[in-house]
Parts: C-alpha cells; sequence; structure tokens
C-alpha cells in the first residue's frame, strides 16, 4: 500500500508530507484548492507522462516521492525481473520534474527509467478518473477481469501450459522445415564425397607411403641404367673388358711357358679377370629391383589420385578417411531429422487437438461466467443508483492465442431496450468511474492490486446514490486501501482517514497545503461541504451524527 507521498514544488504544492493509511483515506477540499495535482503528482511518480508545466513557478524542479509497504508478489516479481531487492519489504519511489522538461525516476534512490516505475506502477496502484478507466476501455484487459473473477484459474493453467508446448512444438517443425531445403543441398554434396572417397579408399598414411613407393622406383629405374651400362662394359659386347682380360690370359700363358719369370704375371691378370666377373655379377643385381613399366604407371596412378583428391579436400589421406566418416554420420543425423519432422508433425497435429479442446471448455466455462458476472455487475450498479445501466459481455471466437481462442469486450446498454454499446462510447467520467466501484466490488477478493484512487467518482450523484457510493467504497476499502478525492460528505463521512486538501493565497503567492483532520476538524469540514463556510452548529451537529452513523471516528 502507500504509505506516505511527499511533494515539492508541485504546482500549487510548495511542500507537503503525506500520511496514507489502511482502509478508506478521503480527500476533500475546495474547487480549485489543487486535489487533482495529488493525481498528477502520483502518476508522474509512476512513471506517467509529465510536463514542464507541473513545477512550481520560479522552482528549477518539483520533486515527488512515494513510500509502499508491505509489497506484494506482483512488485517484488518486476524488482527481480530488473536485478533490484526490495529493501526490508519497503518500496522508494521518486520522480524529478525539471523546470526544463526534463525528469528522473528512482527505485530506492537509483536512478531507474520511467518504464520501470510503470511495470512498478501497475502492480502497485490502479487510478479511476475521468480518463483513467484503463480496465474498462481497453478491451485487451476485459478477458483477464473474467478469468479472474471465475477466481480458480486451473482451466487456464492447464491450456497455457498445453499452448505453451505446441508453440514450442512448433517452433521446432518449422525450423526443421526451413533447413529442408538446405539439407536436401546439403545431402546431394556429402553423397557425391561419400561415393568419390569410398571408391578411392584412402588407406592410413598412403600418400606418404606412395610417395616414398614412387622415389624409391624411380631411383631403382636410374640405378638399373647404370648397372647394365657397367655391366655392358664389363661382361656384353665383342669387345668387352671381360674377354679381351681372358684374351690376354691366353697369350700370357703361351709367354709363361717360354719366360718362366711371366708366370706371377699370369696368375695376377687371371685373379683381375675373376675379380671383374664378380663385380659385373653384383652390379647384375642392381637391375633385379626394377618395376615394370605397367606396375610404375598403376603406382603413380594411384599417387596422383590419392594426392590430387587430398589437395581438393585441403587435407591428406588421413583426412579423407575422416571426412568420409563425418560425412556418414551427418547423413545420418540428416536422415535422423527427417524421421524427427515426420514426428513432430504428428506430435504438434496431436497437441493442437489438446489444446483446441481445452480452449472448447475454456469458451463454456468463460460463458458460464459472463453471465454470472453481468448479473453481479448489474447488482452492484442497481445498488449505486445506475439500475438502468446493464453490462454485457460480448465473447466471440478467433484464432488460438496464449489465453485461449476467446476475446470478450465489456458492453453496456444505459437503457431498457437500448443495444448494448462499447463502454467508450457511452459511458460519462462519473459514470465510468461507478462502473469501475462496481467492477472493483465484484473482483475485491481477487484483485491483487492493493492501492485503488477514485477520482471524480461523485461527479453527477448526489443524495441516497452518493451515500451508497461511499458504503461501498468502505466496504472496498476491507480489501485494498482505498484513495479518493471527494466533494461529497457522503462519502467523505464514510472514510477511515481524512485529509483537507487547502489554497492560501497572498498578493505575491498560492500555495496548498494538505492537512489530517482529526475527529473535532472533520466535523468541521464535512459541516462546510454540507453547508459552505457558514457552519451553523446545526450543521456542525449533523455532520456529527453522520461521523456516528458511519462509525468512523
Amino acid at each position: 500500500m502507500l504509505k506516505e507521498l511527499s511533494i515539492e514544488n508541485l504546482a500549487v504544492i510548495a511542500s507537503a508530507q503525506i500520511p496514507l493509511e489502511t482502509g478508506f483515506n478521503a480527500f476533500t477540499g475546495e474547487t480549485g484548492a489543487g486535489k487533482s495535482i495529488l493525481i498528477h503528482g502520483i502518476q508522474a511518480v509512476l512513471g506517467q507522462r509529465t510536463s514542464k508545466d507541473l513545477v512550481r513557478t520560479g522552482c528549477k524542479k518539483a520533486v515527488i516521492t512515494a513510500q509502499f509497504s508491505p509489497l506484494s508478489d506482483d512488485t517484488r516479481a518486476v524488482l527481480a525481473e530488473y536485478g533490484l531487492d526490495p529493501e526490508d519489504d519497503e518500496l522508494l519511489l521518486s520522480r524529478e520534474i525539471s523546470s526544463d522538461g526534463g525528469s528522473i525516476g528512482r527505485v530506492n534512490g537509483k536512478s531507474a527509467p520511467a518504464a520501470l516505475l510503470r511495470a512498478l506502477g501497475e502492480t502497485l496502484v490502479t487510478i479511476h478518473g475521468q480518463h483513467d478507466n484503463q480496465i474498462l476501455l481497453r478491451p485487451e484487459r476485459h478477458l483477464d477481469v473474467l478469468d479472474r473473477f471465475g477466481d480458480d484459474l486451473s482451466l487456464l493453467t492447464a491450456y497455457q501450459k498445453e499452448f505453451h508446448d505446441l508453440q514450442a512444438c512448433a517452433r521446432t517443425l518449422n525450423q526443421l522445415k526451413k533447413d529442408e531445403q538446405e539439407k536436401i543441398q546439403r545431402l546431394k554434396t556429402l553423397q557425391e564425397t561419400i561415393s568419390e572417397i569410398g571408391e578411392l579408399d584412402p588407406q592410413p598414411q598412403e600418400d606418404r607411403l606412395l610417395d616414398e613407393q614412387f622415389q624409391a622406383a624411380s631411383r631403382a629405374e636410374d640405378t638399373a641404367e647404370l648397372a647394365a651400362a657397367v655391366a655392358r662394359i664389363l661382361t656384353d659386347g665383342e669387345e668387352n673388358i671381360s674377354d679381351a682380360i681372358a684374351l690376354a690370359c691366353e697369350q700370357l700363358g703361351r709367354l709363361a711357358s717360354a719366360e718362366q719369370d711371366a708366370e706371377p704375371l699370369l696368375e695376377r691378370l687371371k685373379a683381375l679377370n675373376i675379380e671383374l666377373r664378380d663385380i659385373a655379377d653384383e652390379v647384375g643385381a642392381y637391375t633385379g629391383g626394377i618395376l615394370s613399366p605397367a606396375e610404375f604407371q598403376k603406382l603413380s596412378d594411384r599417387r596422383n589420385a590419392v594426392n590430387s583428391t587430398a589437395l581438393r579436400y585441403h587435407t591428406d589421406a588421413d583426412g579423407l578417411r575422416q571426412i568420409y566418416n563425418d560425412a556418414l554420420k551427418e547423413i545420418e543425423a540428416i536422415e535422423t531429422d527427417s524421421d524427427n519432422l515426420r514426428r513432430l508433425t504428428d506430435e504438434r497435429t496431436e497437441r493442437l487437438h489438446r489444446v483446441t479442446a481445452l480452449a472448447k471448455q475454456l469458451t463454456a466455462h468463460r460463458q458460464t461466467l459472463a453471465a454470472e458476472f453481468s448479473r453481479r455487475v448489474g447488482e452492484e450498479l442497481a445498488y449505486l443508483n445506475m439500475p438502468r445501466v446493464q453490462l454485457s459481455v460480448d465473447l466471440t471466437q478467433g484464432k488460438l492465442t496464449p489465453n485461449g481462442m476467446d476475446r470478450a469486450e465489456f458492453l453496456i446498454s444505459a437503457n431498457p431496450g437500448e443495444p448494448p454499446k462499447p463502454i467508450a462510447q457511452i459511458a460519462s467520467g462519473g459514470e465510468l468511474s461507478r462502473m469501475m466501484l462496481a467492477l472493483k466490488a465484484v473482483l475485491a477478493e481477487r484483485d491483487a492490486i492493493p492501492t485503488l484512487i477514485f477520482d471524480e467518482i461523485d461527479t453527477g450523484v448526489s443524495g441516497k446514490a452518493a451515500q451508497k457510493i461511499g458504503k461501498k467504497l468502505r466496504e472496498l476499502s476491507a480489501h485494498h486501501q482505498v484513495i479518493c478525492v471527494t466533494h461529497l460528505a457522503q462519502l467523505a463521512t464514510q472514510a477511515n482517514h481524512h485529509l483537507l486538501i487547502e489554497k492560501h493565497s497572498t498578493e505575491t503567492a498560492t500555495s496548498t497545503e494538505v492537512t489530517v483532520l482529526d475527529r473535532q476538524a472533520r466535523i468541521e469540514e464535512i459541516a462546510r461541504i454540507m453547508g459552505g463556510d457558514d457552519r451553523s452548529d446545526l450543521l456542525l451537529r449533523t455532520a456529527e451524527a453522520a461521523l456516528d452513523a458511519a462509525g468512523t471516528a
């Protein structure tokens, strides 16, 4: 609830500390005293649009501060959303309005955007005045009012859970469908990769091994050519060295028969011939490891195939094997996604059936609620001297939304036989306030907003109607803090807490003061409301009797 409102330099109010209590708080005062400034101040501190014209003439800024305690769960949730913690179950909101048009909001002394003040304000205060009956004038709020009237929200909760699950399923399904065309192209690419690399079938480190084999085979061919040349010189051809030495040995043998000292030379020449033949045999071994042209071509082709494929994929033989295995896994995942697509399509259909069935149950439940709601509000309006005004709920169905498939709008018929029309087209400011009072009376125990402010609720009423409005506000204050700006004694006498707004003027300035009235001051103020400034003893006694009859202090 709103515990205290502090105002500095706001229009005609130079400074005011306004304590407020639980129950019914009434503000009274002469016309033009500045009662509307209080409403402007509260609206400003709750984040509503402000104007530099609100700053008191000659001042640099106006400051409005509001203290709230205790705090509701809804208020705590907003604070948590913005990363703030309440201090000792209290909340201090303030708004500075500069004379140059700027403004600064604060929450518990820390700078805060107007959006945060508005979000908190929606959980703290509802202002009902000629231009502030947002619930009544905004059809998008009417369905929520009807649901809260029903109190039991279990069916709505069940529907919202199923609807949320349906949305999650639909989002996943839509994403899968969106990706499907891309996956078809990707699948084609993967299949080409698998076909190409699978056909090649690269072995571990095969590119390195093929390079080694190719280099060895190339060297073997060069070696064989050299060895063959040596062999030809040593043993092949018509004039090879080996045959020449053999011929020399034969001639030297004849010489050794004639000359005995030539025998050692013969032996040395024979040994040389044997060594040459051994060398020729060993050289011939180098020609045995050469590949045939067909074998060398096969090796070269395999090497080129592996290396060119690896180059195209920017990897090596081992990388090709990894790409192949990864492609197999990705194809499996894509095929699994296709299975998921079919499964999710079936699941979405099933969930849609369940959500639709719950929506229909919710519609039937709301139709029952609408009839009872209209009856109860009608009773309250009749009590508030609006017996000819009938409220009805226009409940229509459309597409599925988080709140069902229903759209609700409150319609009123001002007179019997007249067709119901939207409230905004018919009701005046005073009528709107009384309608809101009737609505709040019906929702009293279910409405979570702790503070209700009524401005101009007594416009155009008097006598018994005003007395009934006062009693209804008193009843409502059992469940909410009620703040009412009024000019009728019938309402003021019902208040638990009475504050007077007075304007004082001098030749140079005008100021407004707010005073908490004790019992005697209340009697005098109520007498003034009843009969003007001439407060006769009869008026004073009548005012005191009215207070006693209302059971207030």
